[in-house]
């Protein structure tokens, strides 16, 4: 890992939950520029024992008394997703910058309502899509920004894959829980075409937005057969290029996730991997000005850690962000919203008409 800098950004991590564990309080301890300075749970075996883990400065079983804290700076939101908005909109009442982990929220108006508290408060507030912290996906959107020309089509697919469990068990942390720990009034996998979208749809709909710009309009189908969820959704971005995007939920394979892109100068192929491995997508550009297919190998694969640092340079310099803002976080659930309605209805649903929940 990179040498610790002489100015950190002291963060605090608010939840102690899977996402904690297996990304963040390390991501947190490895980062060059920020530091973990504290955590909050209301469990207080599980908040005890990562705590004996990863040492903070400091450790709360109370939000408010994290958020009073002068000397914290930033907070990580690493609940449920019922929690982000709330969590985030106490955290820039009281000063603090946020890195909220995806989905920023569950529905369009709860999304929105995070826009006035965040322009007054000054504060950065960005959205854990780390994917964009990819060093493939980065070399694919700089040559997309700079070189490829205009985008013709974008084909892009995220199938979790029924072996997800033995894979990541092998390389994660054991996962520690608590009886006492805070959960969801209602039960987020009830619903399960819902859950999809929001764990794993997510990710789909901010790459293909990252890539390709704006979305206009979605129309999907779902199929759900022999216990597997499949979305084919076609997409018209804003700038013309043509979409397609498919979400399964779980295929009978190897985790199976990539990108296709054709370009007026040349296309792109990528390969990405259970994000747990830590493993940079195999992107492969070809440019058509001299007939050659080149590939980063982008030996720095840990994509939270690259995150954080993102976001603290952001914090600390004023760099700008390479995330995603609070706009695409807004913008990728209307997207989901947009094809959920798509899917129910058999009808394609425009961007600026999709509204309520995912």
């Amino acid at each position: 890992m990179p040498p610790k800098e002489n100015r950190l950004l002291r963060v605090g991590v608010l939840g102690c939950g899977p996402i904690a564990q297996a990304a963040h309080f390390e991501s947190c301890t490895k980062a060059r520029n920020a530091s973990l300075y504290a955590i909050c749970d209301v469990a207080d075996d599980l908040r005890e024992r990562m705590a004996a883990t990863h040492a903070p400065d400091r450790q709360f079983n109370d939000y408010d008394a994290m958020l009073a804290d002068p000397d914290l700076e930033a907070v990580i939101i690493a609940t449920s997703d019922p929690f982000h908005v709330p969590a985030a909109r106490r955290a820039l009442e009281a000063g603090k910058h946020v890195l909220c982990e995806k989905p920023l929220a569950t529905s369009v108006e709860e999304a929105e309502s995070l826009r006035d508290i965040a322009a007054s408060s000054g504060k950065v507030l960005q959205v854990g899509h780390m994917k964009r912290f990819d060093p493939g996906l980065q070399a694919a959107k700089a040559f997309i920004d700079k070189g490829m020309g205009q985008m013709v089509a974008l084909k892009a697919w995220y199938c979790d894959s029924t072996h997800r469990y033995p894979m990541t068990d092998a390389v994660q942390p054991l996962m520690i829980t608590s009886k006492a720990a805070r959960k969801p009034a209602d039960n987020p996998k009830a619903d399960l075409d819902r859950y999809y979208m929001l764990a794993h749809g997510s990710h789909l709909v901010d790459t293909a937005r990252h890539f390709a710009g704006p979305v206009r309009a979605v129309d999907a189908r779902l199929s759900n057969r022999a216990g597997i969820r499949c979305w084919f959704v076609d997409v018209e971005f804003e700038n013309g290029t043509l979409g397609h995007l498919d979400l399964t939920v779980a295929v009978r394979m190897d985790w199976h996730e990539g990108f296709q892109i054709y370009g007026e100068n040349g296309s792109i192929i990528g390969k990405t991997y259970n994000p747990w491995y830590y493993k940079s997508s195999e992107v492969d550009i070809f440019h058509e000005s001299d007939g050659t297919t080149r590939r980063v190998l982008g030996a720095d694969g840990h994509f939270y850690r690259r995150q954080l640092e993102g976001f603290a340079d952001v914090v600390l310099n004023g760099a700008a962000m390479e995330g995603a803002g609070l706009e695409d976080g807004i913008a990728s659930v209307r997207a989901m919203v947009a094809i959920a309605q798509s899917a129910r209805s058999g009808r394609p649903v425009r961007l600026d008409q999709a509204q309520g929940p995912v």
